[in-house]
């Protein structure tokens, strides 16, 4: 079976979009069979990735927001793309606390959640001209060898 499957959304940058970006992604994943974990895990990256672009991509200005999303085989890559004001310093707004708008109280934590729940995280960013964060997921169980990463229950 040649699991391969493709979406494009593009939605303003309004704080309501991004519980509509979730929606959309948990239901372009569902097709994966992922666990409720798996798919909570996309879930609060993607909401984390367009909360970044509408705060700190576009701020009080309006802009519009790109996902993509791609599944090949058991792997999910979903790009959350802005033309914002681009990140000065990637490293920087990479580490844990860290936030370029204190005054709204922000946790700074944006990234970190995005790593910790994304198998891979890429971050591609131009001052000026908006930023692209590209995220993946291996879904369900890998095989190596025939042997079963995920723990099953014949060990009663």
């Amino acid at each position: 079976m040649n699991n391969t499957n493709k979406m494009i959304l593009e939605f303003e940058s309004k704080s309501q979009n991004e519980s509509f970006a979730r929606t959309v992604i948990a239901a372009f994943a569902a097709t994966m069979d992922p666990t409720i974990e798996e798919l909570a895990d996309i879930k609060t990256a993607i909401s984390e990735a367009v909360t970044n672009s509408i705060i700190h991509g576009y701020g009080d200005c309006k802009g519009m927001i790109t996902m993509r999303s791609f599944i090949r085989g058991n792997e999910i890559t979903v790009e959350v793309e802005d033309n914002g004001v681009g990140i000065k310093d990637i490293n920087k707004a990479m580490e844990p606390l860290y936030t370029s708008r204190p005054e709204l109280e922000r946790s700074g934590m944006g990234f970190s959640f995005m790593e910790a729940f994304m198998d891979d995280l890429e971050v591609k960013s131009v001052l000026g001209e908006g930023t692209i964060v590209r995220m993946k997921k291996r879904i369900g169980k890998q095989i190596i060898k025939g042997y079963s990463q995920q723990t099953e229950q014949n060990m009663i």
